[in-house]
């Protein structure tokens, strides 16, 4: 009877990651490339939502406060996320709670952080001067996860910040409103279209229905 209450506080202490796994379930190739499908992720289902409407002002945070986009999504031929400067080694911040799934030098990113989330968002940050983070670290939105850098093929002091699902990147912009360093709360639909992710904007059918009155 005791080694079994001993067995259970052992395991009500074990940290978990955002998707309820134990942090120490990441595969060698979730740890090691950026590219990588979340276990289960379309399980039930060709849809998932993220309710970023849903979400509290503790519960999210601009990756660099006070930084100004240099480089958007889709620029340069196919730009795969945003890039935000500030000065060099300023503090780089998680957008929300999770888990840091990567935390490495990774070819052209230079220093990079990954981190995956609940609702099986995953956040990338790279070009990093330092990681203060490595894998299974649990973070909170607004922790601080590595300071701006010029690593990999980067030209100047800046993160290059990515938004992916199922290892499948799209546009930061549906997350925030990159003028403005705010969250946009609305609710994004994200569709398992063949090998494909379709991520948009999704409005109920019962607000359009309203609108239209």
């Amino acid at each position: 009877m005791k080694n079994i209450l001993i067995l259970l506080t052992v395991l009500l202490l074990l940290p978990l990651t955002a998707d309820g796994q134990n942090k120490s379930s990441f595969s060698a190739r979730e740890m090691a490339d950026v590219r990588v499908a979340t276990p289960g992720l379309f399980a039930k289902g060709n849809h998932i939502y993220l309710h970023l409407d849903s979400l509290k002002d503790h519960e999210y945070a601009f990756p660099l406060p006070g930084g100004k986009v240099i480089s958007a999504y889709g620029t340069r031929g196919g730009h795969s996320g945003t890039d935000i400067k500030t000065c060099a080694k300023d503090t780089i911040r998680a957008a929300f709670d999770g888990v840091v799934r990567m935390s490495k030098p990774y070819y052209a990113y230079g220093n990079i952080v990954v981190i995956r989330h609940a609702n099986g968002l995953e956040t990338l940050y790279s070009h990093n001067f330092k990681n203060l983070v490595k894998v299974g670290d649990v973070v909170k939105a607004g922790q601080a996860i590595g300071l701006t850098g010029r690593t990999g093929r980067a030209t100047t002091e800046h993160i290059h910040f990515e938004t992916r699902i199922n290892g499948q990147h799209f546009n930061p912009n549906l997350i925030f409103d990159f003028k403005e360093r705010t969250l946009r709360k609305e609710c994004i639909k994200c569709t398992k279209n063949g090998s494909k992710i379709v991520v948009k904007t999704h409005t109920s059918d019962s607000w359009v229905a309203q609108s239209k009155k």
